[in-house]
């Protein structure tokens, strides 16, 4: 019922910039944050970056400084915009929409996109 796509992924060179975008479609009564997760081969899905409803922003140590979190309303879409990438950066990027309601009913979930590949070359 709610989707989430990821678009912006590409190959960089080290020093680089990046804007990763994360489009959200169908019915989303309520939401505790949205996050931007990634997974780099053989490692585990780390946690990159956050904003809350009201706006509020947390972020990796590995990435502070570098990597803006942001959100357009109007669009329901959540940005990540990367600067200054490194070869460490390089991994399978995914948004989070976490603890969803579509509906006053419903239970509180976690949705997920596909996932947008960034690759940093050294």
């Amino acid at each position: 019922q709610v989707q989430l796509v990821e678009t912006g992924g590409n190959l960089v060179q080290t020093g680089g910039s990046l804007r990763l975008s994360c489009a959200a479609s169908g019915t989303i009564f309520s939401f505790n944050a949205m996050a931007w997760y990634r997974q780099a081969p053989g490692k585990q899905r780390e946690l990159v970056a956050t904003i809350t409803s009201d706006g509020s922003t947390n972020y990796a140590d590995s990435v502070k400084g570098r990597f803006t979190i942001s959100r357009d309303n109007a669009k329901n879409t959540v940005y990540l915009q990367m600067n200054s990438l490194k070869p460490e950066d390089t991994a399978v990027y995914y948004c989070n929409a976490n603890g969803v309601k579509v509906s006053y009913y419903s239970s509180r979930r976690n949705y997920w996109g596909q996932g947008t590949q960034v690759t940093v070359s050294s």
